[in-house]
């Protein structure tokens, strides 16, 4: 993200060759000062070549960055998304289109985004209809691997059982699978 289209576009053709092995493309790195629309046309092109496309967007960058990822990248996932909260009309849309929202609890409080996983989001989002689920985010960087990102966030949020399976199945929405391939974990 903090490189350039050009470069951007030079890594997607150097990968063009293993096209069969890459099952999506994603945008991450630090969001400020690097809106998802200076990729635009290498995420059109990632799509035209069959590419499902993710971004990271709403963690440390504003709301509108979500917005840019969805509507001009036409991202299937938001990582983090956290930031939604600050625009009603967004999370309107995104309980609406059930866009899920990879959230990594421990990278948002690495990063400052929350002081204390108490104070984070998730269960707000959660509660407003969206369709949030818990990861990791570089676990040697931000510490922690998904089941202690589960462990943790249930713990300083007290979520439930019943809200601990709905982020599971969230999850499995969100990934890549096929139908079939995600029954039965479902």
């Amino acid at each position: 993200r903090h490189l350039s289209e050009e470069e951007g576009f030079a890594t997607l053709d150097e990968a063009r060759p293993h096209l069969h092995r890459i099952h999506g493309v994603g945008l991450d790195s630090s969001e400020l000062g690097h809106p998802p629309a200076k990729f635009e046309r290498l995420f059109a092109e990632c799509r035209v070549l069959g590419l499902p496309v993710v971004a990271h967007a709403g963690e440390e960058g504003p709301p509108e960055y979500i917005v840019e990822a969805l509507d001009l990248l036409q991202s299937q996932r938001i990582d983090h998304g956290v930031r939604a909260s600050e625009d009603p009309v967004l999370m309107a849309r995104l309980a609406r289109e059930q866009i899920p929202l990879t959230v990594c609890p421990f990278s948002n409080v690495r990063l400052r985004v929350f002081d204390t996983l108490a104070e984070h989001n998730l269960k707000t989002l959660l509660d407003a209809g969206l369709n949030v689920s818990i990861n990791s985010d570089d676990p040697a960087y931000f510490g922690g691997y998904v089941a202690q990102n589960y462990i943790d966030t249930a713990l300083a949020l007290s979520l439930s059982r019943a809200e601990l399976k709905r982020i599971a199945r969230n999850s499995l929405q969100a990934s890549f699978m096929d139908d079939a391939q995600r029954r039965p974990w479902l």
